[in-house]
């Protein structure tokens, strides 16, 4: 069984997306198959295997998601904070701003699924191992 404890330590050497690939290889040796991060205020919910979960509390004040869903401009903020240009902040900021409500990772397929509001997939992308 992992924690949110165990999983806030590792997340905590996280300063950009170009850090996130680490992290996922972390907290999947922890035990984590997946994971489910809200934007609006960026609590967590941790998938284990026998049906386990544990959820994290909200990191900040609640940010409205945007009503549409403006693709290309999330996927050039999702670039640069890749490339170490945004934290993790200005990068949910950026994620509501353009609709995206939240994002499922999955560690036995290694991606990471952004949906908006209604649930549609908006972007999938693969995570390095």
């Amino acid at each position: 069984m992992f924690t949110v404890e165990q999983i806030e330590k590792a997340h905590s050497k996280v300063k950009s997306g170009a850090d996130f690939p680490d992290y996922i290889k972390e907290i999947r040796e922890l035990g984590v198959k997946s994971f489910e991060t809200w934007v609006k205020d960026s609590h967590t919910e941790y998938f284990g295997e026998n049906d386990y979960s544990t959820k994290s509390q909200p990191k900040y004040t609640d940010l409205k998601i945007g009503d549409e869903v403006d693709k290309e401009r999330f996927t050039h903020q999702l670039k640069s904070h890749q490339r170490r240009e945004t934290d993790y902040m200005k990068f949910c900021k950026d994620c509501a701003e353009t609709g995206i409500e939240k994002w499922i990772v999955d560690l036995d397929q290694f991606t990471c699924i952004y949906y908006d509001k209604a649930g549609n997939e908006i972007l999938t992308e693969e995570i390095p191992h």
